[in-house]
């Protein structure tokens, strides 16, 4: 784990992301979002968690970011760009960034703090382990946690593991 104090341009994006993951509470879906940047500093591709809305258990954002930057980037601009997230990322999810070329990851909250959230709730653990993302592709750049958004990410995680995120409200935001 490595805490960090972003940037004010590199909190703009991290604080998108949870919007984003807000915005996959509100509709239903567990709250994670993710924003890929180019080496600009442009927004490329963001999205949010659809597992549920699709019925889908691989549509994370993170893997979505990873579909598109393919599609749509040479090597050496996935190589370039960061992917700013909610949350730190699944070993499926980092095995995609991995295996596509992708740059630095930034995440706001860690898996282990995830992890220690979900069990408080008495939440049942994964089918998946959590694992660090450096354990599944070792020599990445990766950042994070953010102590700044951790309160607002539990929140939504509460919310979204409590029911007490109706769709059209926002708990945590």
């Amino acid at each position: 784990m490595n805490l960090i104090e972003p940037t004010a341009a590199e909190m703009r994006h991290l604080e998108r992301a949870v919007d984003l993951a807000a915005e996959a509470l509100r509709a239903g879906d567990e709250p994670f979002g993710s924003v890929l940047v180019g080496a600009d500093g442009q927004v490329l591709a963001e999205d949010r968690n659809r597992v549920h809305t699709l019925a889908d258990r691989t549509r994370h954002p993170e893997f979505e970011l990873v579909r598109w930057a393919t599609a749509h980037l040479t090597e050496r601009q996935r190589a370039e760009a960061t992917v700013y997230t909610s949350g730190e990322h699944c070993p499926m999810c980092a095995a995609a960034h991995g295996w596509a070329g992708l740059g630095r990851i930034v995440y706001a909250h860690s898996a282990a703090q995830l992890t220690d959230w979900l069990a408080e709730l008495g939440v049942p653990a994964s089918p998946v382990r959590c694992l660090p993302i450096q354990e599944v592709v070792p020599g990445l750049e990766v950042q994070g946690p953010v102590p700044a958004l951790a309160d607002r990410l539990r929140g939504l995680h509460v919310g979204f593991h409590t029911g007490r995120s109706a769709k059209g409200q926002s708990p945590g935001s």
